[in-house]
């Protein structure tokens, strides 16, 4: 019937060569749509081309993910399972070929079982990407006529940088540097066949041994954030708002207490194109030494940090207590640790009472510098980021005085 139709419209329709006029008599045929006269078709506007009349569609852009849902992506802590593969089997065989009576033992040894090495990969940020359990591969076992088998492939599981491996409470390996390797467990060896048993005492021995077992092992892998200078303040002083105005880095600002649940990491760029990281670890409470607010699972970014710098509320009443809390609970959590190159940085200036609060702040504390910022307005911010320069200076200059005493002992 389509046929028939199609032969009809010929007399008065033009062919075209082109698809579009092979698609107009096929949806017409297909239609079957009649003219209000006699035996006329009514012809409708088709085109084989379904973009050129389709309705306009705006690429769907991809939502950003609320910091509560982001929660879900960072991880900084993981235990690991890893055992090494199994060496492959050595075999006992004997040459076997005609007229050769006594072809003397074959059998040759398996191979070695794979690794499993943590590798350092700068383009993985969490430790969420890492299973449970890992397992290497086995190796090949021997064959007849002295063949070896085949050394297993080794099994890589990349971390991200500033991975810290424990086992059993003791760091075994640091792994702070892009491409660094660390063996996890190691594969075990491959058995012998009896060939490696020939000797001239035995002709003919009747021995082969299995592979060994690969290492096993209980591994805890700590993620310590990499950057020059951490933030460290009380919930709602400002640090997510003073990240942002100082780097290009996006962290959640809100009105409530500890919105930044992740340390975020903001990179300061500077016209001779030197680049200072700063963190912004999530607020510290008072006691969060002993795991309260958000405890001390991000006390242990600020290990890292070359230089601290301590956020505190000039809105707020005696500011300068903040200061004792915060070096407090450093102290509690590493001796040593708030004793490191630091700066004051007093926020919200712009706050009426916040004026105020900044003058006792400074008679009250004298044994570092003291610089009053505003996040919100971007006051004083050049001021700020020149000090940081003048932080950065100095540990690259005392990096430089160690390694020079270093290779004079």
């Amino acid at each position: 019937m389509t046929t028939r139709l199609l032969l009809s419209l010929r007399k008065w329709i033009p062919l075209q060569t082109s698809m579009d006029g092979f698609w107009l008599l096929q949806c017409i045929a297909c239609n079957r749509l009649r003219h209000p006269d006699a035996n006329k078709v009514l012809l409708r506007h088709f085109t084989g081309s379904c973009l050129k009349y389709a309705k306009a569609r705006g690429f769907q852009k991809k939502r950003r993910l609320s910091e509560k849902k982001l929660t879900r992506y960072f991880v900084d802590q993981r235990r690991i399972t890893v055992l090494g593969g199994k060496g492959g089997d050595g075999i006992c065989t004997f040459h076997s070929e005609p007229r050769k009576e006594f072809g003397g033992p074959d059998g040759g040894n398996g191979g070695n079982g794979g690794q499993v090495i943590l590798k350092v990969a700068r383009q993985v940020k969490s430790l969420l990407g890492i299973k449970s359990y890992y397992r290497g591969i086995d190796g090949e076992p021997g064959a007849n006529k002295n063949c070896y088998g085949k050394n297993a492939v080794n099994t890589y599981v990349l971390v991200p940088i500033g991975t810290v491996v424990k086992e059993d409470g003791v760091i075994v390996a640091d792994l702070s540097s892009h491409g660094e390797e660390y063996v996890a467990s190691y594969g075990g060896l491959g058995g012998k066949g009896n060939r490696f048993y020939l000797s001239n005492e035995n002709r003919a021995p009747m021995i082969a041994t299995p592979g060994e077992p690969g290492q096993h092992r209980i591994l805890q892998l700590e993620l310590r954030t990499m950057a020059h200078g951490g933030m460290v303040g009380f919930p709602n002083a400002g640090k997510s708002t003073l990240l942002r105005a100082l780097s290009n880095a996006l962290p959640a600002v809100a009105e409530y207490p500890f919105t930044t649940l992740n340390p975020h990491i903001g990179v300061i760029k500077y016209q001779d194109f030197e680049q200072i990281a700063v963190a912004d670890i999530p607020g510290i409470i008072r006691c969060a030494h002993q795991n309260k607010g958000l405890g001390v699972s991000f006390l242990k970014h600020i290990e890292r940090c070359r230089f601290l710098l301590f956020v505190l509320d000039l809105s707020s009443l005696e500011p300068w207590q903040q200061l004792e809390y915060l070096k407090y609970e450093l102290e509690q959590y590493e001796k040593g640790l708030s004793e490191r190159p630091s700066c004051v940085i007093g926020n919200k200036i712009d706050l009426p009472e916040a004026k105020n609060n900044f003058l006792l702040l400074r008679e009250k504390v004298k044994q570092c510098r003291i610089i009053p910022v505003s996040a919100l307005t971007g006051e004083n911010i050049e001021e700020l980021l020149m000090h940081l320069r003048e932080l950065y200076d100095d540990y690259l200059e005392n990096t430089k005085l160690n390694d020079c005493t270093l290779v004079k002992w």
